[in-house]
C-alpha cells in the first residue's frame, strides 16, 4: 500500500466539502413534527463525561438522538456503521448477538473468552466487557455517541480505538406509554412496548420497556431442514428513578436479554474435497450439518447516584454488575459430515464501580475519578472429527480454561480557559491490571466427546497451564484548543490508550511450549488535529479532523493447522507494529426548511511496519509485515444522506429519508484471502408519517434496496504448500450481511 501523506488529504477534504453542500444527508438534530427550524439544533452529548454542545468538544465524536435513528429505520447499533467514518460494527460469524467492532483500524475480531475488545462499549456508562450480547437493539434508547480514536483517560484499557455509548432515556423525560409494532420482509414481526410513570408527585419514577424480535431465516440448513439468518429475540429493562432532594437522585436499572437464533451456517466459498459437493448459489444457505442449537444471554444491574453539592461541584456513583452465557455450535468445515463440529460454551461476569467528582469553574472544569473492575470468563469448546481425511477416526480434542481480571484505575482530565481564545487540556489515567488463567486442552482417541457425553477413557491432556501476570500503564492526554473569531473550534491534542494483555486459551504448549506464556497490552498514541464549525448562521455544521497513530506491541494471534488438518495450534504475540492516518468529514447542511442534508466521509491509510512471525519448521522470525493488511478496515468509507420534512393528509407531518453508504476494498483477516471482499454500495431509504398530534407514527423502511451481496466474516483454513486446511480439506467459509428488507411499522405514544 502506497504511503498516503498529510497534504495528499488536503485536495480529497476540498472536493468532498464542495459536494457535500448540495448532497444528501442524515440529520442528527432531533426534529419536531409540527415545526421545523431553520437552523440545525444543538447536539447534547457527554463524551467528556459532562454534558456540552457536541461543537465544544475536541474529540472526533458522533452523535444520534431517538429521533433520528428512528426516521433512519436503525434497528440496532450496527446499522450505524454506514454513518460512522473509518468505523466498523457488524454482527460476528457464528451468532445474532456477538459484536465485532473496529474503529481506526484498532478491534478485536476474535471473541474468544478472555481476549480483550478495542472498542469499548458502555451502556450507560457502565463498561460491557464482552461482545457477546453486545449487539444492543435500539430500545428505549436517548441517543447514541460514537467516540474515534483513544479514550484511555475518561474511559480506561480496551479503547484504544474509541468508545461507543449507549444512552437510555431518563423516566421523567419519557413518554408514559410507547408501542411499536413492525412487520417486514422473511416474516418480520417485531413488538416494542414500553411505559413511565410517576409516583409520589416528582420524587420516584418507575418504568421499563420490552421488545419481542423475530424473523425468519434469509437461507436454510440444506441438510437439516432448519432456518439460516433467522432472528429470535426477546430483551428487556426495568428502571426507577428517585429524587429525595432537589439536589440527589437515584437510579436503578435491570436489563435482560435472550437470543434464541440458530446458530449460523457459513457459505463455502471451496467446493468439499471430502464430499465432492460444490460451491452454494445462494450464500445464506449451507450445507452445515451441525445442531442449530443457540441460546445467549446478557444481562446486567446498574445503580447510579448523583448529588449535586453545590453550583460546582457534583459526586457520582456507578455500581454495576453484569452476566453472560452462550451455548453455541460452530460447524467449521459446513459440510453434512462432522469432520470439524464445535460446540462452545461461553460464561462471564463482571462487578464494577466507579466515583467521579466533577467541578465546574469559571474557566476550569474537572472530571476525575476511581474505577474498579472484576470479572472471570470462562469457556469450553469440543472439537469433534469422526469423519476426515488424513486421520485416525474418530477424535474429539476439550479446550477449557477462566481468565480472572481485576482493574483499577484513578483518572483526571481538567481543561483550563486561559482567555477568551484559547483553552488547554491535560489529562491522565494510571490502570493497574492483574489476570490469573487456566487452559487445558485434552485429546480423546476413538471417542467423541462433548456436553452430553463422558469420555470412556482418559484423554491425552497436551495443554494444562496456570498462568498469572500483572501489567500497569499510564495513559495521557494533552490538548490545545483556539475559538475563532466566528466561535468555531480549532484543536489538537495527542492521547493514548492500551488494551490489556492476557493469555490464549487455546494455547498448545505441546507444540508451542511459549503457547500460554502471557502476552502484554498493546497500546496506541495518536495525534488529532480537528475543526469544528456552525457555519452560514447556523445552517451548515462541519467537522473535520486528521489523525495520526503509532500502534505498537500489536497482539497477533498466529494459527496453523496440524497433524494433516485434524488440528491447530495457536500463539499470541505481541509481533506487530504498525502507523494509522487518516481524515474524517462530516457535514450537515440545512438546505431549506423542509431539507437537511449529510456527508460523512473516512479516509483511512494503515500499514503495518514490522509483523514478526515464527517459521514453524525452523523458529526463526520473519518479518511479514509488506503481505499484511488491516483487518476490518477499509481505506474509503463515505455515506450520502438526506432528510425532508413536509405536511400533507391534513397537517400529518411527513419525513422522507435515503442514504447511500460505500465502502471500498476490505480484508477480513490481516492476510490476504479468498474471503476479502471488493468495495461495495448500499442504498437505504424511510418514509415516516407523524399525526398531528405527534403521537401516532407510520413508518416504511427498505435497506440495501440494490439486494448487494456482501461478505462480512468467515474461516479461511485454506490448503496450501504446508498441508491441507482444518478438517483435511480446502475449506473457506464466509457469512454476509443482510439481503434486501422491507419493513412496515405502525406506533403509538402519550
Amino acid at each position: 500500500m502506497q504511503k498516503l501523506t498529510a497534504p495528499r488529504f488536503v485536495p480529497t477534504m476540498v472536493a468532498l466539502a464542495c459536494l457535500s453542500v448540495p448532497a444528501m444527508g442524515h440529520a442528527q438534530a432531533e426534529s419536531d413534527a409540527q415545526a421545523q427550524p431553520t437552523q440545525l439544533e444543538e447536539i447534547v452529548v457527554t463524551s467528556r463525561r459532562i454534558s456540552e454542545n457536541l461543537q465544544d468538544v475536541p474529540v472526533a465524536v458522533s452523535a444520534f438522538n431517538s429521533m433520528a435513528l428512528s426516521e433512519s429505520g436503525v434497528e440496532n447499533i450496527t446499522d450505524l456503521q454506514q454513518r460512522l467514518p473509518n468505523t466498523t460494527l457488524q454482527v460476528s460469524r457464528g451468532t445474532s448477538t456477538t459484536l465485532t467492532a473496529y474503529i481506526r483500524g484498532v478491534g478485536q475480531q476474535d471473541p474468544l473468552w478472555g481476549f480483550e475488545p478495542g472498542v469499548g462499549v458502555y451502556v450507560d456508562d457502565v463498561y460491557v466487557a464482552r461482545p457477546q450480547g453486545a449487539v444492543l437493539d435500539i430500545l428505549d434508547v436517548e441517543r447514541v455517541e460514537v467516540l474515534r480514536g483513544p479514550q484511555g483517560t475518561l474511559y480506561g484499557k480496551n479503547t484504544i480505538g474509541g468508545a461507543l455509548k449507549y444512552v437510555t432515556r431518563k423516566l421523567r423525560d419519557a413518554d408514559q406509554f410507547s408501542v411499536e409494532a413492525k412487520v417486514g420482509s422473511y416474516n418480520q414481526r417485531d413488538l416494542k412496548i414500553s411505559a413511565a410513570a410517576p409516583l409520589m408527585g416528582e420524587k420516584l419514577y418507575i418504568g421499563g420497556a420490552v421488545a419481542s424480535l423475530n424473523r425468519d431465516g434469509f437461507g436454510e440448513f440444506i441438510n437439516l431442514g432448519e432456518e439460516n439468518y433467522n432472528k429470535d429475540m426477546v430483551a428487556g429493562r426495568i428502571a426507577a428513578e428517585f429524587y429525595p432532594t432537589d439536589n440527589l437522585s437515584f437510579k436503578f436499572t435491570a436489563d435482560r436479554t435472550e437470543d434464541n437464533s440458530n446458530a449460523k451456517g457459513g457459505h463455502r466459498l471451496t467446493p468439499s474435497d471430502l464430499t465432492g459437493e460444490p460451491v452454494l448459489e445462494d450464500v445464506f444457505s449451507t450445507r452445515a450439518g451441525m445442531s442449530t442449537e443457540n441460546y445467549v444471554e446478557s444481562e446486567g444491574y446498574a445503580l447510579h447516584a448523583e448529588w449535586v453539592i453545590n453550583d460546582s461541584l457534583t459526586l457520582r456513583s456507578i455500581t454495576a454488575a453484569r452476566e453472560g452465557f452462550t451455548d453455541t455450535n460452530i460447524d467449521f468445515d459446513n459440510t453434512i459430515l462432522r469432520s470439524f463440529d464445535v460446540p462452545a460454551r461461553y460464561d462471564d461476569d463482571q462487578t464494577t464501580q466507579e466515583l467521579q467528582l466533577s467541578y465546574t469553574g469559571d474557566n476550569l472544569d474537572i472530571v476525575g475519578g476511581l474505577y474498579y473492575y472484576t470479572g472471570e470468563a470462562c469457556g469450553t469448546f469440543h472439537a469433534l472429527l469422526e469423519e476426515f481425511a488424513g486421520g485416525a477416526l474418530p477424535i474429539s480434542a476439550t479446550t477449557e480454561g477462566c481468565v480472572d481480571t481485576t482493574s483499577s484505575s484513578a483518572y483526571a482530565q481538567a481543561n483550563w480557559t486561559l482567555n477568551d481564545r484559547w483553552s488547554l487540556t491535560l489529562g491522565g489515567r494510571y490502570t493497574q491490571d492483574e489476570k490469573d488463567a487456566t487452559a487445558k486442552n485434552t485429546l480423546f482417541l476413538g471417542q467423541v466427546v462433548d456436553f452430553d457425553t463422558t469420555p470412556i477413557a482418559p484423554g491425552i491432556v497436551r495443554t494444562d497451564a496456570v498462568g498469572s501476570e500483572d501489567w500497569s500503564e499510564f495513559s495521557p492526554r494533552v490538548g490545545l484548543e483556539y475559538r475563532t473569531a466566528g466561535d468555531n473550534l480549532i484543536y489538537a491534542s495527542y492521547s493514548e490508550g492500551f488494551k490489556s494483555g492476557g493469555f490464549d486459551m487455546r494455547a498448545r504448549t505441546d507444540q508451542i511450549a511459549s503457547g500460554f506464556d502471557p502476552y502484554d497490552p498493546e497500546t496506541v498514541g495518536t495525534v488529532e488535529i480537528g475543526y469544528k464549525a456552525e457555519l452560514f448562521d447556523n445552517r451548515l455544521r462541519a467537522n473535520v479532523a486528521y489523525f495520526n497513530s503509532d500502534y505498537q506491541d500489536q497482539q497477533v494471534t498466529i494459527q496453523r493447522t496440524i497433524d494433516s488438518g485434524a488440528d491447530f495450534a495457536s500463539t499470541v504475540l505481541n509481533a506487530a507494529d504498525s502507523s494509522i492516518q487518516g481524515v474524517e468529514l462530516e457535514l450537515v447542511y440545512a438546505v431549506s426548511d423542509a431539507l437537511t442534508a449529510n456527508l460523512t466521509a473516512g479516509l483511512l491509510d494503515a500499514e503495518f511496519d514490522q509483523v514478526l512471525t515464527a517459521d514453524p519448521n525452523t523458529g526463526s522470525l520473519t518479518d511479514v509485515a509488506d503481505f499484511w493488511g488491516f483487518a476490518n478496515t477499509p481505506d474509503t468509507s463515505v455515506n450520502f444522506g438526506f432528510s425532508h420534512h413536509s405536511r400533507v393528509f391534513s397537517d400529518w407531518g411527513m419525513v422522507v429519508t435515503g442514504n447511500i453508504a460505500y465502502r471500498s476494498d476490505t480484508q477480513i483477516f490481516e492476510v490476504p484471502s479468498q474471503l476479502d471482499e471488493e468495495a461495495y454500495t448500499l442504498f437505504n431509504a424511510g418514509l415516516t408519517f407523524t399525526s398531528p398530534n405527534n403521537r401516532l407514527w407510520i413508518s416504511l423502511q427498505g435497506k440495501n434496496l440494490g439486494d448487494k451481496e456482501y461478505r462480512l466474516a468467515g474461516y479461511n483454513f485454506a490448503t496450501t504448500e504446508a498441508g491441507p486446511g482444518l478438517g483435511g480439506e480446502d475449506t473457506v467459509v464466509g457469512y454476509y450481511g443482510d439481503p434486501r428488507t422491507i419493513s412496515l411499522s405502525i406506533g403509538y405514544r402519550y
